[in-house]
């Protein structure tokens, strides 16, 4: 996003023909690495920078990712599933590098995202859905979201859920995380009048599944305005969330028409 405009700000300026500009463009929609193929574009195309996934890549081919982006003048990178060797390898590459270990992120933060007033909301049935929480409270407050959380509230004792109604009725969208039977989202959709995103955990015993159990429940949930994401999937939640928050926001922090 950044080298486009300098691209054209060039070309406006006198400094680069337009026969150069084309050529400089159609070379920057991705940069073959040999193990990977980095998006620049993905920013231009859906208004946030390709995340990298960090499951199954090497420490050093995600740092090369990184760089990569870098390289090219992205301003703020997303790191998820990472293992400490990940961090380990991206930590000298910015001043700005932040690592969120129970959420498996890794940041990279050089300018603050204008934000909505509006508000997400992350609950959590118990404690051990915590790093699927964290996940998505961090992915959506990189993508320029404030977020409360309201944790370790399941339906085993309703009334610390009903104590923070007040900060669940307040948010634009919730994120709602349970594992084992995962009836926590039934019950908030059944108290608020925004969207739910459900996450089935892998958090409960044999019968669990897997988290499999808490994916039916939520796919079977009685209660109007919810969808579900996949098991553990607290960083796709977090980025849908975000999505929705932004949904007629501008970076100027108006709403659009």
């Amino acid at each position: 996003m950044k080298d486009i405009r300098e691209v054209l700000n060039r070309v406006r300026s006198g400094e680069m023909s337009v026969e150069d500009a084309v050529i400089e463009m159609r070379m920057q929609p991705f940069e073959d690495l040999g193990y990977a193929r980095v998006d620049h574009h993905r920013a231009l195309r859906q208004g946030v920078a390709e995340v990298i996934y960090c499951a199954g890549k090497t420490a050093q081919q995600a740092r090369g990712i990184a760089q990569s982006m870098l390289n090219r003048g992205a301003e703020n990178i997303l790191l998820t599933r990472v293992r400490p060797e990940h961090f380990e390898a991206v930590r000298d590459l910015d001043e700005c590098v932040e690592y969120h270990e129970m959420a498996r992120i890794v940041v990279v933060r050089r300018r603050p995202t204008p934000m909505p007033e509006t508000r997400i909301c992350v609950v959590t049935a118990g404690t051990s859905d915590q790093p699927v929480a964290e996940e998505a409270a961090i992915t959506a407050e990189v993508l320029g979201n404030a977020v409360d959380r309201v944790y370790d509230a399941g339906v085993a004792g309703l009334h610390r859920l009903l104590a923070s109604a007040e900060t669940m009725m307040r948010a634009n969208v919730l994120v709602v995380i349970a594992g084992m039977e995962g009836a926590l989202p039934s019950v908030v959709g059944g108290l608020v009048d925004r969207p739910v995103i459900a996450v089935p955990t892998s958090v409960g015993y044999g019968a669990n599944f897997g988290g499999l159990s808490a994916l039916l429940t939520m796919l079977n949930s009685c209660a109007s305005g919810i969808s579900v994401v996949n098991i553990d999937n607290g960083f796709g939640a977090g980025y849908i969330a975000s999505q929705i928050n932004h949904t007629g926001f501008t970076a100027t922090g108006e709403r659009s028409r």
